[in-house]
Parts: structure tokens; sequence; C-alpha cells
């Protein structure tokens, strides 16, 4: 692969199940951390339409989009196992399904509550939209995740 020259958008999907639990991947590319589904966005491809194919690839799940959580920078962070500079696009998601079938970028998940993902061996980029589903779901408005 050729050296990176520029910024790679990639979205990832923190997914709630129908009990309310979260999926969590624990990836060798993150050094044996666990992280939320995701990847880059593909040329001409967009942000719902690349969550939903990278999730499908990395789980078998089908999900749907129910809002944008945040970006985050991550410039040439060494908790990835290269050296990479991403823009993150997080997005709440929901599935029908616990059932997950990894393919080969991920060795590992579990379904946790979000209080319990929190204690999991997360990687760094992994525990802010985790934070933000729980002050969201504790908000004293109408809208909750």
């Amino acid at each position: 692969m050729p050296e990176q020259q520029f910024p790679e958008p990639t979205v990832g999907a923190l997914i709630l199940n129908p009990e309310g639990k979260v999926l969590l991947l624990k990836s060798d590319k993150w050094h044996g951390k666990y992280v939320v589904p995701g990847g880059h966005i593909e040329l001409g491809e967009n942000f719902e339409d690349a969550l939903k194919r990278e999730v499908k690839e990395e789980t078998g799940l089908d999900i749907s989009v129910v809002e944008f959580i945040a970006p985050a920078e991550f410039i040439f962070d060494p908790s990835f196992y290269k050296k990479r500079h991403f823009i993150f696009l997080d997005f709440l998601c929901r599935t029908n399904s616990s059932e997950v079938r990894l393919n080969d970028e991920a060795q590992a998940f579990a379904w946790a509550t979000p209080e319990e993902a929190l204690k999991l061996d997360l990687e760094p980029y992994t525990k802010p939209p985790i934070e933000w589903l729980l002050k969201a779901r504790n908000a004293p408005h109408e809208r909750r995740p």
C-alpha cells in the first residue's frame, strides 16, 4: 500500500441490540483492544451506506442509522498498528439481531451494557461515543437513544 497522502475519512457504528447492549469487537489492528465496527468511506459512498457496508462485512449484522454522535481526529496515534491519519465519524445505530458473524478483521466480540463496556479494554477512541450514549440516555429531554 502506498504512503498515505491525505487523511482517511472513516465511519464507526455504536450499535445497540434490542436489549440495549452495545457491540464491541476485539481487534489485532488496535493491539487487542475493543473497538466499534467501522472503516473507510469509499469514493462516491455516503456515510450511511459506508456504515451499513462496513458493519455487514465485519459482523454480518444489518443496521439502521439513528443519529450522528461526533467526529474525532486520529493523527499518527500508536494505538493503531500502523501510522495513519484518520477522521472518525461515529454514529449511533440499531440492529434487530444479536447474531454476530465476524470476518477476519476482529478476533472476538462482546455485547455489553454501556456501563460494562466502559470497564473493558477499549482503544482510546471508543470510550467517548459510549460516554456520549450514557449522557444522552440520562438527559432530561424527550430524545433518548
